[in-house]
């Protein structure tokens, strides 16, 4: 399936994350939104009252859309680095449904 976002370049080093018990190979110290997007990842958490998907939007920390959970705490993944060993959840305990595109 073709994604909407891509790398213009190819990644120096991949490092081994998981997100949502997938494993993902994503590019060490990149913008962890940004990679998951590049990954595929459609759908980052669902709102905890309607369970509407939700995915990053502004990119810059405004908004909150892209929550995840790393280690117990809920973070947002367009102002994380990606590092090795990252297990991802999606924020507030709901699944994202279409995760992996």
């Amino acid at each position: 399936m073709k994604h909407a976002f891509h790398r213009l370049d190819a990644p120096a080093d991949l490092v081994r994350v998981t997100f949502r018990g997938q494993v993902v190979d994503l590019p060490a110290g990149e913008n962890l939104a940004a990679a998951l997007l590049a990954a595929g990842v459609t759908v980052f958490r669902n709102t905890p009252v309607s369970g509407a998907p939700r995915a990053p939007f502004c990119m810059m920390g405004a908004c909150y859309d892209c929550l995840v959970e790393i280690d117990g705490t809920t973070r947002q993944a367009c102002m994380l680095e990606v590092s090795e060993g990252m297990v991802i959840e999606p924020a507030h305990g709901k699944g994202a449904d279409n995760a992996l595109g």
